[in-house]
């Protein structure tokens, strides 16, 4: 789950993670409102989307007077900002964040992620803040350093300080970078996120470490025991496939192939995805309907599938197992009725009710094709739809 900058900056201030001033807004008298509670002489007017790059797609201004801040919210709210990260349909703008200048002398960059190799926390920082980490880690890694926490004793004092050493700081710019480095630790494991990066963290003039930007993703399966988080959710920012699966506990992501797939486990779509890329075409979509669908789910999922008008093919792939393949055959088959059939079908049943299921299929009158094998459904549903 992601949130937006300015409730990333919420969480940051309550843990002792210096952020500078700033007021969400949601219309253009509310930026020029905060602009004026804030003071001058510089404000920046911060677009809020769930993505990267917002400063080269024009989502981020700097505004010298308070008639610049309504002008720039007001060109700013409602565009549909396109950047790296959104892809070429853009995500409009309905918040911004009006905050105060910063006297900038250098500017890092500084992330944390959860480590799945080694199971643990660990830290990355640049000298190279204020770009994409991206393309410095493709050009120049040695510049990306690299702090792994051991669980057992959490962040020492010892270890920030060598980071902060070995970024170039000095004297009380390491103090100020070890306390930031403290309190973002205890963000990411108390408030259990997957990712925290801020891009750019600066040194300003006065020799503060201060976060210029924020960005917090969380851990879906931890946001049970976090309901402040949960709170900050915007689903404006989500797709709406995604929040009608995850609001009937399918896991779905839609991706940008023609391919639908409808499959059981995790597993088993991860593999089914990369069948369909082995044979040469992209699919659209991770749908995983669960071990313990049932008829109503299934048919759900078929329909969240077909609502997706880049969809020129489906194949479902089920290996039975608390799964049977015949409720699968009927919910294929009750969704069809309900939405129709307008792409070609490709079906792959395995496991338990087989011979069932393969049955209700065929004699459901549909024009289904069935495969044996996941490799003989992948380049059966590609000839398909060529």
């Amino acid at each position: 789950m992601n949130i937006h900058e300015y409730q990333a900056k919420e969480i940051f201030r309550s843990f002792g993670v210096k952020v500078p001033r700033g007021y969400p807004a949601f219309t253009v008298d509310e930026a020029v409102a905060a602009a004026e509670q804030l003071g001058g002489p510089i404000w920046v007017v911060k677009a809020q989307i769930h993505a990267g790059g917002r400063g080269k797609g024009g989502g981020v201004k700097l505004a010298k007077s308070i008639e610049e801040v309504r002008t720039l919210a007001g060109q700013i709210l409602g565009m549909q900002l396109v950047t790296h990260q959104t892809g070429p349909e853009g995500q409009k703008v309905r918040r911004l964040y009006i905050e105060e200048g910063a006297a900038i002398a250098k500017e890092y960059y500084l992330g944390a992620v959860l480590d799945r190799a080694t199971s643990r926390v660990t830290f990355m920082a640049s000298t190279e803040g204020g770009v994409e980490i991206e393309k410095v880690a493709e050009e120049s890694p040695e510049k990306i350093l690299k702090l792994t926490v051991d669980p057992a004793y959490g962040l020492r004092d010892y270890e920030a300080r060598d980071l902060g050493f070995a970024l170039g700081l000095e004297g009380k710019q390491v103090v100020h970078f070890t306390r930031f480095m403290q309190g973002l630790y205890r963000v990411f494991t108390e408030k259990d996120c997957a990712l925290a990066e801020i891009n750019p963290l600066v040194l300003t003039q006065s020799g503060e470490i201060v976060a210029l930007d924020g960005k917090l993703n969380f851990d879906s399966n931890a946001l049970y025991r976090q309901a402040d988080i949960v709170a900050y959710r915007d689903t404006d920012e989500e797709d709406p496939s995604e929040i009608k699966a995850h609001n009937a506990e399918l896991s779905y992501i839609k991706l940008d192939g023609d391919i639908g797939c409808m499959v059981n486990g995790a597993g088993l779509a991860m593999a089914t995805m990369d069948i369909i890329k082995h044979y040469g075409a992209e699919p659209a979509n991770f749908l995983d309907v669960g071990g313990g669908a049932n008829e109503a789910k299934v048919a759900l999922a078929f329909e969240i599938i077909t609502a997706d008008p880049n969809v020129k093919g489906i194949f479902v792939n089920i290996f039975g197992g608390i799964m049977k393949c015949d409720v699968i055959a009927t919910g294929v088959i009750a969704a069809v009725k309900k939405v129709g059939l307008k792409v070609p079908l490709v079906v792959r049943l395995e496991g338990t009710n087989v011979e069932l299921g393969k049955k209700i299929l065929d004699e459901s009158g549909l024009n289904v094709i069935s495969a044996s094998t996941m490799a003989d459904g992948a380049q059966k549903i590609i000839a398909a739809i060529r």
